[in-house]
């Protein structure tokens, strides 16, 4: 089926398609409609609107991080901040982590020591006049900043610090204070900026310093993000940690679409799966046979590069080939791309459509249910019907 760019937010249509009788019925109908590549679709901007490891405006948010030794630690006022902040990029790029935060420690133990004086600490941390910080770590959602929770908002304004992930928005990120400092911990595949036992440490020490410290993630924080595993270390240190929930990228792309998770008569439960196994590569974690029930809706995090095997894995373990499911880029953002097709087929169209991460992955009949199901149907029996007139002339 064909790709797509963003529409305009979804909107309820008299011509969306009801809900099927049957498996059989909605298989059937799925089968009928013609099929092209999703290759053909128009591409979108290359820029992400997410907060990339090399991406320009990262280096700019957390240049005050990279001055060196001896220099102001005002990035406006200070060349050497700037050429620190350049020379930190190089080192990503080329994927040298460890010089990148070797550049970065000496403002950083600054900033620490200075947050620790001003709430009359030692410089070893001894207690003073006040008391521990806390830590927040708030769920971003999806991409769009209008899905943000307004304890979100308040979080987000009112922190002393912020670390943030890869897929935390740049739309996002221009809510953020004017006087908190920024700092980059995401994670991508090949390039981690922090390892997590090193952000651990980092929560940690801001916090027992006194700061408000933010953490950021994109979607929600117990979803996929690690946050138990912060929220857990923190809570055994004496930290008071709050949570604040994000949308979660299966609920935000799936309204975004049209999309019921579930819905009566077609999915009685819907299920979330990682695409990334453990001990990383292309195979994904076991998917076992209630995986593949057909009265469930399966959503796959991170799952664009285990695809090619977990697709057929599915299919083994008994979910019809004929299964509708869509494959969605950078969801909610201005950059959204979609590929809708079906479970056989999926794999190819997505390979096609040259998709990028993040991209979430939907499986379930539920996704025949979406109005731009309908539309991508239509347009590619459009297409067909075109292509059968132009040989017969």
């Amino acid at each position: 089926m064909a790709l797509a760019v963003r529409t305009p937010r979804f909107q309820p249509r008299p011509a969306s398609i009801s809900a099927p009788a049957s498996t059989a019925s909605l298989a059937a109908a799925a089968n009928a409609r013609p099929r092209t590549s999703a290759g053909a679709g128009v591409r979108a901007s290359a820029a992400s609107p997410f907060t990339e490891a090399t991406s320009s405006s990262r280096y700019r948010r957390d240049a005050w991080s990279y001055a060196a030794d001896g220099s102001s630690s005002n990035p406006a006022s200070s060349s050497s901040s700037d050429a620190s902040a350049a020379a930190a990029a190089a080192a990503a790029a080329a994927g040298r982590r460890d010089d990148e935060i070797a550049l970065q420690l000496p403002e950083l133990r600054r900033l620490l020591d200075a947050l620790r004086a001003s709430r009359g600490r030692g410089a070893e941390g001894e207690s003073g006049g006040g008391g521990p910080g806390r830590v927040a770590l708030v769920g971003t959602g999806p991409g769009d900043p209008e899905l943000l929770t307004l304890k979100a908002v308040r979080a987000i304004e009112a922190a002393d610090l912020v670390l943030y992930d890869r897929l935390v928005s740049n739309d996002v990120m221009d809510l953020v204070g004017e006087g908190a400092r920024l700092l980059y911990v995401g994670k991508t595949a090949g390039y981690h900026s922090r390892t997590q036992e090193e952000i651990h440490e980092l929560l940690l020490s801001f916090a027992e310093a006194g700061a408000n410290v933010v953490r950021l993630k994109g979607g929600d924080p117990l979803v996929f993000g690690r946050g138990g595993e912060e929220m857990d270390f923190l809570q055994q240190q004496g930290i008071r940690v709050e949570v604040i929930p994000g949308i979660t990228s299966a609920s935000g792309i799936a309204a975004e679409l049209g999309i019921p998770l579930t819905q009566r008569g077609v999915a009685t439960s819907v299920r979330f799966l990682t695409g990334h196994s453990r001990n990383g590569g292309t195979d994904p974690l076991y998917v076992a046979g209630n995986a593949a029930d057909p009265d469930t809706t399966l959503v796959v995090y991170m799952g664009l590069s285990t695809l090619p095997s977990l697709a057929p894995k599915l299919m083994k373990h008994g979910l019809p080939p004929d299964t509708p499911a869509v494959a969605v880029e950078r969801g909610t953002t201005a950059q959204q791309r979609t590929v809708f097709a079906l479970l056989k087929d999926l794999v190819d169209e997505v390979k096609s459509a040259d998709l990028v991460s993040p991209t979430l992955i939907i499986i379930g009949k539920v996704v025949a249910l979406s109005p731009f199901w309908v539309e991508s149907s239509e347009h590619d029996a459009l297409k067909t019907e075109n292509s059968y007139a132009s040989k017969a002339r």
